[in-house]
């Protein structure tokens, strides 16, 4: 019996020093290094949307996810997963209730249609905010239905304010008016002509697909946009060249990519997502929730900025959101062989949480976390232009992303399953 324990524990050990072994020569210095240097170099000139620049970071992802061996994501026929965003620009509104005109600056509408008309006869729901109601106009706007909101004079002043709200969109065929007004109408008319700038954008996606559990999914995140390139300035540096942000987080789904297609025992769905037009709305990430079961999706690995040392020094990160699902302490279980620590978000106040690309999809109930080292409180090279790589301690970085493949291993494996975030609870 004896001998029988010493030979178990040999090969424990054995299996314990190969494991570290492989995870070191795929997840390595040189690697990290080459693709950090690569994102945060010039030539991609700060990764801004619409520019040369991110279209160059777009094409070498796509190409270390296709030297990882990794599947094109929902039968693309390439990595990128392209869709458009709409920019608006307002023109003209008119619109009479019971054969009184209403001024053009209570008439607001959330619509991608260039030229919209609607009248009594139209099928749009009709809704009345009253005095007495609370106005939240968000609740309308996503609601994906055709609605006219009636809305008492008293809310006037968060009326005015959602004139300035004009984002983004994707294409649609709902449209909301918003119409300040004494009351609901008997007969009404109304219409609206915008002029619309289409936004080319695009994700860069690919799967590892699982064994035994192939329609659950976990995935591995982040987002390859930066804010570009200020008017220059002999004195500064013009590329914001985000080394931490977050060309840091890209490295490490570069490098996970790798080392989990080359381990290939994945029971669960990998999907290793780049996100595009971070900085400018999350519209990347929504865009790709909007195309997943979030039923399906057992949990998110989102990685934002992790090039810089945390509050606790090395061998340490911590993930938002941490009190919302039991993930946090799963990852820490699988982590309990080594030095390494995650900790709950020590900057609640900055609502890290709600800041990146795990919202959209935590908003739907998913354990999405981001997973960072950044001392968002102290952080001197945040949104400027000298947020390069020679900032950036990457040994430690490149310990941190072992640390991400370590940690979420039971969950890839199909073992763990963490809790899901109750979406009624958040903001």
């Amino acid at each position: 019996m004896k001998y029988v324990l010493i030979i178990v524990f040999a090969l424990s050990i054995f299996k314990c020093s190969f494991s570290q072994n492989h995870i070191d020569s795929i997840i390595n210095h040189s690697e990290v290094e080459r693709i950090e240097k690569t994102l945060a170099s010039d030539e991609m000139q700060g990764r801004q949307i619409l520019s040369a620049g991110i279209e160059k970071a777009a094409a070498f992802i796509s190409t270390e996810f296709q030297k990882a061996g990794l599947q094109t994501w929902d039968h693309l026929t390439d990595y990128q997963q392209r869709f458009v965003m709409l920019k608006p620009r307002f023109i003209s509104a008119v619109g009479n209730f019971d054969g009184a005109s209403i001024p053009q600056k209570n008439i607001i509408v959330f619509t991608t249609k260039p030229i919209l008309k609607i009248t009594d006869q139209s099928k749009f729901e009709m809704v009345q905010v009253r005095a007495t109601d609370t106005f939240r106009p968000g609740s309308f706007i996503q609601s994906k239905r055709n609605i006219l909101i009636i809305v008492d004079r008293s809310h006037e002043k968060i009326f005015n304010n959602l004139a300035l709200y004009k984002p983004e969109t994707y294409p649609s065929e709902k449209s909301v008016f918003f119409v300040m007004a004494d009351k609901l109408p008997t007969k009404y008319s109304l219409e609206t002509v915008h002029e619309f700038t289409e936004m080319k954008l695009a994700n860069v996606a690919g799967i590892i697909p699982g064994k035994s559990k192939k329609e659950e999914f976990v995935i591995f995140s982040a987002h390859y946009d930066h804010l570009g390139v200020s008017t220059p300035n002999a004195s500064m540096d013009s590329i914001f060249n985000g080394a931490n942000d977050d060309a840091s987080g890209i490295t490490g789904v570069i490098m996970l990519a790798t080392y989990f297609k080359k381990l290939n025992n994945n029971e669960r769905t990998l999907v290793f997502a780049a996100f595009t037009a971070e900085e400018s709305g999350g519209f990347g990430s929504q865009y790709f929730s909007q195309q997943m079961d979030p039923a399906k999706v057992m949990a998110m690995f989102n990685i934002e900025m992790i090039g810089t040392q945390s509050k606790w020094g090395t061998n340490s990160a911590y993930i938002t959101g941490y009190e919302k699902t039991d993930m946090g302490k799963i990852l820490q279980k699988n982590l309990e062989a080594s030095q390494f620590k995650i900790h709950p978000d020590p900057y609640p106040e900055q609502q890290l949480f709600y800041r990146s690309d795990n919202a959209t999809l935590a908003r739907l109930g998913v354990a999405a976390h981001s997973f960072s080292t950044s001392k968002m409180d102290v952080e001197k090279y945040y949104h400027t232009q000298d947020d390069e790589i020679e900032t950036l301690d990457i040994k430690n970085m490149t310990e941190i992303i072992k640390a991400i493949a370590i940690s979420s291993q039971s969950i890839v494996a199909g073992k763990d399953t963490p809790s899901r975030v109750d979406a009624s609870k958040l903001r």
